[in-house]
Parts: structure tokens; sequence; C-alpha cells
């Protein structure tokens, strides 16, 4: 985060800034183990040979319908269709300028 090994109280305050979390003081040596323990575990995971490993796409089963696909044979297939009609989405919009939709802001800052 900063250079130094491990998490700081500061990169804890600034990771939960930008991530608009409000920790009491109780909460942030806390969340600084947590994440010098999940950084340990990463580090760890980084010092396995995976030279033999192959790529991966999906790294989980697909499930559809109960039944387990490993390999991705459920997966659609890429074709071209057309787009729906941009006047007719539009026309159901509860709020639109007629080529965007128009949402409450809710971010605050």
């Amino acid at each position: 985060m900063n250079g130094q090994s491990g998490v700081t109280i500061e990169d804890v305050r600034r990771v939960a800034e930008l991530a608009n979390l409000e920790l009491t003081q109780e909460e942030e040596p806390r969340m600084q183990r947590d994440l010098n323990a999940i950084l340990d575990y990463v580090a760890q995971l980084n010092e396995l040979d995976t030279s033999d490993v192959p790529p991966m796409a999906q790294v989980g089963e697909i499930l559809e319908g109960g039944a387990v696909h490993s390999h991705g044979e459920t997966l659609r297939g890429d074709r071209v269709q057309p787009c729906i009609d941009r006047a007719e989405v539009m026309s159901s919009a509860p709020e639109t300028d007629g080529r965007f939709f128009k949402v409450p802001k809710v971010i605050e800052r």
C-alpha cells in the first residue's frame, strides 16, 4: 500500500475513505490485522509454482439446473443480434432526455 511491509492504520483509513466506510477507532486495528492476514496469505500463494498449471477462463464449475459443467459447454455462443429500439425503451422509462435514462444522484460527498 505505502511501500512498507504490511498495512498501516493510515492505509486502513485511506481505504475506508475510498470505500466510503466509517470505521470506529476500535474497528481500525481489527481491519488492519485482517488486511495484513489477507496479504500474508496472498504472499504464500505467490510462492507456489504454477508453471505447469494451464490458464483458466473459469475458476469454478458452472452450475445450471443442478448439473455441474466444468468445461463451459453450457455457455451460449456469440452471435450478432439486432439491438433493442432506443425510442421504444426510452418510451417506457420513468425519466429520460430521449437518449439517456435520468436517475437520481446516489453518491454524496
